[in-house]
């Protein structure tokens, strides 16, 4: 189990650790308002950046508090419990084998954006630029680019990827942050409510992804398949933080159903166990 004793990575959490947490998420989304001395214009939305109802940049590790075995412990040959796979797939897990995955240097088809924060890991969040958030994992050594968009207020976002996008290991995620009914709408440094509390989800959606591995023993996932996420942040009167994501993948080629995980990472003081690794077939 050669990445599996990970440094760093946290295999159990007691349930009392995230009691009493508060858990941020509501269905309101900002709304472009007038311009200030010219209600009439409607001004540009703040960034992503200064919309943000909490702060997601920094060092986290992968809290391993439910399917520890799944999670930890390669799966072998014919392992396929817990995934809703059909006959197709299991016929293409069955004929999979790791000696071929090398052979054809396809290590990395099981850390693709269907299930790359399903992984023990660690994770480096940074903002790109205002608009658009960058995830990289140190297990595979693999970056997600997550792209903001807006919508108007009491909508969901209705944007798609760039037509002349190419399908990607990590795929093309778009995000938006809801927030709460109530929550101060504007950058954090804009008008006379500046500075008060705002609270609300991150929803990612990610297409586009390259054909890859559920798991490390072939079972596959389809070219086609789309994820959805919601990110919360979650955090106790010590100062603990904890990101919840709770993950949606939908495949019509080779799943009966949704495949649903929820990764929780643990926020960390800083990057002294980042260990970055490249993909492995084990």
């Amino acid at each position: 189990m050669k990445r599996q004793a990970k440094r760093g990575i946290a295999q159990r959490l007691g349930r009392g650790a995230l009691a009493g947490v508060l858990l941020f998420g509501c269905p309101a989304l900002w709304a472009q308002q007038g311009a200030p001395g010219n209600p009439g214009a409607a001004a540009a939305p703040p960034s992503a950046q200064d919309q943000a109802p909490y702060d997601p940049t920094g060092y986290w590790v992968s809290l391993i508090t439910q399917n520890w075995r799944f999670r930890m412990v390669a799966k072998g040959p014919g392992d396929y419990i817990g995934a809703p796979i059909n006959a197709q797939a299991k016929k293409l897990a069955d004929a999979w084998t790791q000696a071929q995955a090398q052979a054809a240097a396809r290590d990395c088809e099981a850390y693709g954006g269907a299930i790359i924060m399903w992984l023990p890991e660690h994770l480096h969040i940074s903002w790109q630029d205002a608009n658009d958030l960058r995830v990289q994992t140190d297990a595979g050594m693999q970056t997600r680019v997550l792209h903001f968009v807006s919508a108007p207020e009491g909508t969901r976002a209705a944007a798609a990827a760039p037509r002349d996008i190419q399908p990607s290991r990590q795929g093309y995620s778009l995000a938006r942050w809801v927030l709460a009914a109530g929550s101060q709408r504007g950058g954090r440094g804009a008008g006379a409510g500046a500075g008060m509390p705002r609270y609300g989800s991150l929803e990612v959606t990610t297409d586009h992804m390259l054909p890859g591995l559920l798991a490390k023993n072939g079972i596959p996932y389809d070219g086609n398949t789309k994820k959805t996420e919601w990110w919360d942040l979650r955090k106790d009167s010590s100062g603990e933080q904890w990101l919840s994501i709770s993950t949606t993948v939908v495949d019509p080629e080779y799943l009966t159903r949704p495949y649903i995980y929820d990764p929780v990472f643990q926020k960390e003081d800083d990057g002294a166990k980042w260990d970055p690794s490249p993909c492995s077939p084990l």
